[in-house]
């Protein structure tokens, strides 16, 4: 069976637009590895959910602070599945403080930073809320805002665009 990308080269947004080329995107699995350079983390498992409208990362200890001026956040992330014998201490510029509705439709108020984001070998910056995801599979969950134009998602394959990455410092 030939890619999608063969079947269905053309896209159009609006009936108004004209048909034009769709430019090439790097397929995701429903699982990857990623990078989040800024924050220290060399590697983190995030599922690749298309159901879910912004990316979000497990973080724990949240406490706001002044730099200058500025409200940043700091926090601990626990990078690896299952385990939190190893915490990764951050610290971002806060963007925003904003309501979010989880799967199961509770609202919460979240922090929302802009961060570093690579897969593969493609970096781009994206925003993420934090929250306290320990008791989920993923530490993380990387959303459709995040792909917009990016890329496209293979629901039935994983790890496309990356590989586990080497045991090091703030890796999981």
């Amino acid at each position: 069976r030939p890619p999608r990308s063969t079947l269905f080269p053309y896209t159009t947004l609006f009936r108004s637009q004209t048909l034009r080329p769709r430019l090439a995107q790097t397929t995701l699995g429903w699982r990857e590895w990623i990078r989040l350079p800024d924050l220290g983390i060399d590697g983190i498992k995030a599922k690749i959910d298309t159901g879910a409208r912004s990316s979000s990362l497990n973080a724990v200890d949240i406490h706001p602070v002044d730099v200058d001026g500025e409200q940043w956040v700091e926090f601990k992330v626990y990078p690896v599945q299952h385990q939190t014998d190893r915490a990764v201490p951050c610290r971002a510029r806060v963007k925003d403080y904003r309501q979010v509705t989880d799967s199961g439709g509770h609202r919460s108020m979240r922090y929302v930073i802009e961060t570093t984001i690579t897969i593969g070998s493609e970096q781009f910056t994206a925003e993420m809320t934090l929250a306290d995801r320990s008791q989920m599979m993923f530490r993380m969950l990387l959303g459709r805002t995040a792909m917009k134009n990016r890329y496209t998602v293979d629901p039935g394959r994983s790890y496309c665009a990356s590989q586990k990455p080497p045991k090091a410092t703030g890796t999981i």
